[in-house]
């Protein structure tokens, strides 16, 4: 799961980034495979495994790995089929959550996030009940304190971004979706350092919470991630930073 703030879930964690660095190479493992075994294991020729390939080193993931979890998803190593799959949900107050999920075995996964979003006041939505409220961008992240927001605003809208959010902690440069590694290549380029690049689910527009609300979604968060076949959770609530900062404390 990527990202609480301004467009997934789980940003407001970084600190257990280390902590949880095998989980978040299980996961992206998984989807260099599945994205190796839809499009090929050729970078140049997959745009969707290029994109994963952002997230790899962003990571820190050792290339054996990469190389491995390729062959696993083109077959030439052997290893287990991973179903791409999305489920729509809300959470506490009415908020909506998309869900992309690889598994290789559906009934035991709907059954676990029926668990979980039960558990945490959640349920699952129908198919279309949430997705029209979210739109696939490119987001490249940068550290606020470390960039000068108007001159990445400027270079970002010379490399062909769309738009550049200043936002907490963080800036935020959106593309559209298939040109998220030209706009990085350009600002690094340009000497900006990127946190994280990906192509992801933001939403249209954000539900604010109070306090209360807001604790509870991030349980909700942290429970769903810890689910090994969550992939990515993007949800549309605006959490008051107060609340990010007593939860994370």
């Amino acid at each position: 799961m990527s990202g609480h703030s301004k467009w997934a879930t789980t940003k407001h964690k970084k600190a257990a980034i280390d902590a949880k660095r095998g989980k978040i190479f299980t996961k992206i493992i998984r989807e260099i495979s599945v994205a190796a075994r839809i499009g090929g294991g050729d970078p140049d020729a997959n745009p969707r495994l290029r994109t994963i390939l952002l997230k790899a080193k962003a990571a820190n993931m050792p290339a054996d790995n990469i190389t491995r979890a390729i062959k696993k998803g083109t077959g030439e190593l052997e290893g287990v089929v991973y179903e791409d799959l999305s489920y729509e949900a809300f959470g506490p107050g009415g908020v909506a959550i998309l869900l992309e999920i690889l598994t290789d075995n559906r009934n035991r996964t709907v059954a676990e996030i029926r668990h979980i979003l039960t558990k945490y006041n959640g349920n699952l939505g129908e198919s279309g009940s949430v997705s029209y409220l979210f739109e696939r961008r490119g987001v490249i992240t940068f550290a606020g304190d470390e960039v000068d927001a108007d001159a990445l605003m400027e270079a970002a809208l010379e490399a062909g971004a769309e738009d550049v959010v200043e936002e907490g902690d963080t800036v935020d440069v959106y593309t559209v979706p298939g040109e998220v590694e030209e706009v990085k290549a350009a600002l690094e380029r340009a000497g900006f350092t990127t946190e994280e690049a990906a192509v992801a689910m933001v939403p249209k527009t954000r539900v604010p919470v109070d306090a209360k609300t807001g604790t509870a979604l991030l349980r909700l968060f942290d429970a769903l991630d810890d689910c090994d076949d969550v992939n990515e959770v993007y949800s549309n609530e605006d959490i008051p930073d107060e609340v990010l900062q007593a939860y994370e404390g």
